[in-house]
């Protein structure tokens, strides 16, 4: 299958901080497949993310998105170039707008923008929602719109980060099986971020386990939990196992 993304030895330094937030990084992603970026708190994963999308620079390596290098010593794409969409955790949706200029905000062809907002609409479920604003609408529904509007432009790449941390536990628990049903369904590569093995385990083809900015252990979902060799890896999916 073709590479979607790739990472070369990518390495990220903050300011005022002698070791690296992300050091000498490399996997890729295929076409369709999703995968999840799981480990502790400042192991680098949201850092990882945010390199890819162009939101943070790079210090070592470089990125490929789409057999183009996007990230290098001497390249820097900005983030609108990249055809990646993007689902923060705090939804980040624009309070001033109503539902229907959220998504198409990010649309290119404004003569498709009213056919495609109720494309995704529908796809997430929330048809007819147009004219609501986001202080109408519930945690769940308000992640629901920014997957929608992640989506709009068919992105080559969708990118989320900690997507269901803000939810309660029963409306996560709809909301993950109705990603992973649109993510399929659209056939959308994805990679999320999560610290919840549960979400990794269910969404995901492949995780990718991340400790102190370094690359633990990478592989098919079945395989890590199978026979994980790294004992940090085995303690992340400890949880899951236990059931």
């Amino acid at each position: 299958m073709k590479a979607v993304v790739e990472l070369r030895q990518v390495t990220k330094y903050y300011k005022n901080n002698e070791n690296p937030a992300v050091r000498e990084v490399s996997f890729q992603l295929d076409n369709e497949q999703v995968l999840a970026v799981i480990g502790e708190s400042g192991s680098g994963k949201t850092t990882l993310i945010r390199m890819i999308a162009g939101l943070e620079d790079i210090q070592g390596g470089e990125i490929v998105l789409h057999d183009t290098v996007v990230t290098n010593a001497s390249i820097f794409l900005p983030p609108e170039k990249r055809a990646v969409g993007m689902v923060f955790q705090e939804y980040a949706l624009f309070p001033h707008f109503n539902v229907y200029k959220n998504i198409a905000y990010g649309i290119n062809d404004k003569k498709e923008a009213a056919t495609r907002v109720a494309e995704v609409l529908e796809l997430v479920g929330l048809a007819g929602y147009e004219e609501r604003y986001p202080h109408e609408l519930s945690g769940g529904q308000q992640q629901r719109i920014a997957l929608a509007r992640a989506l709009a432009p068919r992105p080559k790449l969708l990118i989320l980060d900690e997507p269901f941390s803000n939810l309660d536990a029963i409306i996560k628990s709809e909301l993950k099986v109705q990603v992973k049903e649109v993510l399929k369904k659209t056939k959308t590569t994805a990679i999320f971020v999560t610290h919840d093995i549960n979400d990794a385990v269910m969404i995901a083809d492949r995780l990718l386990v991340m400790k102190n900015g370094v690359v633990i252990e990478q592989g098919s979902v079945n395989e890590l939990i199978a026979n994980p060799k790294e004992h940090y890896t085995q303690r992340l999916l400890a949880a899951f196992n236990l059931g």
